[in-house]
């Protein structure tokens, strides 16, 4: 042996002995953190990956930092391929003595699953490789044919992962019937959960069609009809980027469970969209979400519930425009009492209903959840869905605990429009207003409410009380859908009390409408404004009042008074409240 192959040799024992430290130090600190070190087996990876065909890709160049695994000797060596071993000892130095001569060392044998690599033959070459800062190395490859995609960064967690997905897609034969679909999950027990989902639409297909449903019919079934209209609904609002490294299919197990969840406390069916944007706003990372969450919580413990004044004026709207085509009103909620209960919201629900194709939902409080079972209660559900049923028209019952006005509140996050009977205007006295169920509805009620006093109408004629605030926009936009999608015959009236520009007022709303292509009539009042206001409803002889919620503080409107308070006590006629 010449001198410098001895200088040679000499270096590499020393770079093994370095690396079997090295190897040492890893598996101890393996032990104590947990975390494993070890390359993957390929025979285990090919198996729980159903990888079975091969095609030979030839040699070619590539990234050490690729090769993830081993066939046969995955024991041998770290992940980052330290040798784990005294007895490579004599093999690894050979090779690093090789490495520096001009005939270098021959090509590795690996397989390849996904962008990942398995060593077959050439462990040490690629241990040698890695110990002097080489990217690359040549290799024979021979590419496994498999369903599952996989990267160098999969883990032992990332394995159970994916074999679990190639079980799934074996079994409902995904790449068969959905080829291009994507159902990646990043949770152990994912696909688990995604088979309960389609066992369970496949028992209610066999009720429903009254025949055995084989399991690729009820995979498609299930896709198309519950699992891509959330998935629909996750891309359009752009949920999947305010949780980073996720997959959409994480995504549509956790909104599945949030709309069960949802469901069992409201008692009705909830849309898609609603319950993938309040996902979003309960659980999204995104800052205006998280400073809206902070920022209730906040407010909650600090303001009394009367003083609350509800989400921002347009916030329903902007939510509901993003639905071109939908009606806007597709869901009615109209709270009932058992006590001395009269029709009259139910009656102007299905009015609407019939327009807008809207389902109903009832909604009675209850001080005890076992006031459930009283007959006078049963008897208000069984007189809800028969009216219902005999209209034709989609209604539901539900019940709830609590102070009646918050849970009408809380249930109106869930649908369009609130209908509620006007038994009880708000009073005149401050002190009354305080503690008035319907003053506080209008304040809190994060939807448009129609208030009936009595007389149920054909809403085919309607008087907008516009003023240009916020609220009377809303207001203006209602008007204007009621008159395009209802043929609703619209006035609009502003009124001045101290000679103020009410006719540049008037103008706006005439410019709003006429580029809309909608035909009105425009007045300009004078006087006090709930005067004007029923007055001229009853000389047009208009079945329906469109007007702003309350535009000034809480404490302002107790104290002071406000114009819709006046209007609410001496309507014969149903308003619609927007905000």
């Amino acid at each position: 042996m010449s001198e410098f192959q001895l200088s040679s040799a000499i270096k590499a024992k020393q770079d093994f002995e370095r690396a079997r430290r090295l190897a040492d130090l890893k598996s101890i600190m393996a032990r104590v953190t947990g975390q494993p070190i070890g390359l993957l087996s390929y025979e285990e990876v090919r198996q729980k990956l159903k990888a079975y065909g091969v095609v030979s890709r030839g040699l070619q160049d590539i990234p050490l930092d690729a090769i993830i695994g081993s066939v046969g000797r995955y024991a041998e060596f770290t992940r980052d391929f330290l040798p784990k071993l005294d007895e490579s000892g004599d093999r690894w130095i050979k090779i690093k003595v090789a490495v520096d001569e001009p005939s270098g060392v021959p090509h590795i044998e690996v397989y390849k699953i996904g962008d990942a690599y398995f060593v077959l033959d050439g462990h040490h070459r690629v241990s040698v490789a890695k110990q002097i800062g080489s990217k690359y190395i040549q290799a024979n490859v021979i590419e496994v044919d498999t369903k599952v995609h996989i990267t160098p960064e999969i883990n032992s967690e990332d394995l159970i992962i994916k074999a679990e997905y190639a079980d799934f897609l074996e079994k409902f034969k995904v790449n068969k019937l959905r080829p291009n679909v994507d159902l990646n999950i990043t949770a152990i027990g994912g696909y688990r959960i995604l088979e309960e989902h389609i066992e369970v639409h496949r028992y209610f297909m066999g009720i429903e069609n009254e025949r055995f449903i084989p399991l690729e019919e009820a995979f498609n079934h299930w896709y198309d009809n519950v699992y891509f209209p959330i998935s629909q609904s996750i891309r359009k609002r752009g949920i999947l980027r305010e949780f980073p490294n996720r997959t959409e299919t994480d995504l549509y197990i956790w909104i599945s469970e949030h709309r069960a969840a949802l469901e069992k406390e409201l008692g009705w069916v909830v849309n898609s969209d609603a319950v993938a944007s309040d996902f979003a706003e309960q659980r999204g990372s995104r800052l205006d979400r998280v400073a809206t969450r902070l920022t209730e919580k906040i407010v909650d413990s600090v303001m009394p519930e009367e003083l609350e004044t509800g989400p921002p004026p347009g916030e329903w709207r902007r939510y509901k425009i993003r639905h071109e085509g939908e009606s806007l009103f597709s869901d009615l909620l109209i709270p009932l009492s058992s006590e001395n209960n009269n029709w009259n919201a139910l009656e102007q629900a299905l009015v609407i209903a019939k327009k807008e194709g809207s389902r109903l939902f009832g909604l009675h409080v209850m001080q005890n959840e076992s006031d459930k079972d009283k007959p006078e209660v049963l008897t208000l559900k069984e007189s809800f869905e028969g009216i219902c049923n005999n209209a034709a028209v989609s209604g539901t019952m539900a019940f709830s605990t609590g102070k009646v006005s918050q849970r009408i509140c809380d249930r109106a996050r869930w649908v369009d429009l609130l209908v509620v009977s006007l038994k009880h205007p708000p009073p005149t006295k401050p002190t009354s207003k305080l503690i008035s169920g319907i003053s506080s509805i209008i304040r809190r009620c994060p939807r448009p409410i129609l208030a009936v006093p009595g007389v149920v109408t054909n809403l085919e004629t309607g008087l907008l009380a516009y003023d240009g605030s916020a609220k009377s926009e809303e207001a203006l936009f209602l008007s204007a859908y009621l008159a395009s999608k209802w043929g609703l015959h619209l006035t609009v009236i502003t009124i001045s009390e101290k000679g103020l520009m009410s006719a540049k007022i008037l103008s706006r709303a005439r410019e709003y409408l006429e580029k809309l292509e909608i035909k009105a009539e425009f007045i300009e009042g004078h006087g006090k404004i709930e005067n004007e206001i029923i007055d001229t409803a009853h000389s047009i002889n208009s079945e329906l009042i469109i007007m702003g919620g309350y535009g000034r503080h809480p404490l302002v409107e107790i104290t002071l008074g406000s114009s819709l308070d006046k209007i609410l006590q001496i309507s014969s006629k149903p308003i619609l409240i927007c905000r």
